[in-house]
């Protein structure tokens, strides 16, 4: 089977119609795994933010329990 190639005024390649849905799915598929690499992301910075929050109230509670208040410190 021999496929023709369509190109525009300027020589740019324009892609059949079943061209054009294989990209389209292809960027719909890129889409998505960009949105999930972002909600990972977010997951880990919130993990991390929660990590940290609670390594601050053990040092708060350590530290009253020595008799400091954190909070003038």
């Amino acid at each position: 089977m021999q496929l023709w190639r369509w190109y525009d005024s300027l020589g740019n390649w324009i892609p059949t119609l079943a061209e054009q849905k294989e990209q389209e799915s292809q960027q719909r598929e890129l889409a998505q795994l960009q949105a999930q690499q972002e909600r990972q992301q977010r997951e880990i910075a919130e993990s991390q933010t929660q990590q940290e929050r609670q390594r601050s109230e053990r040092l708060a509670a350590r530290l009253r329990e020595l008799g400091v208040d954190p909070d003038e410190l």
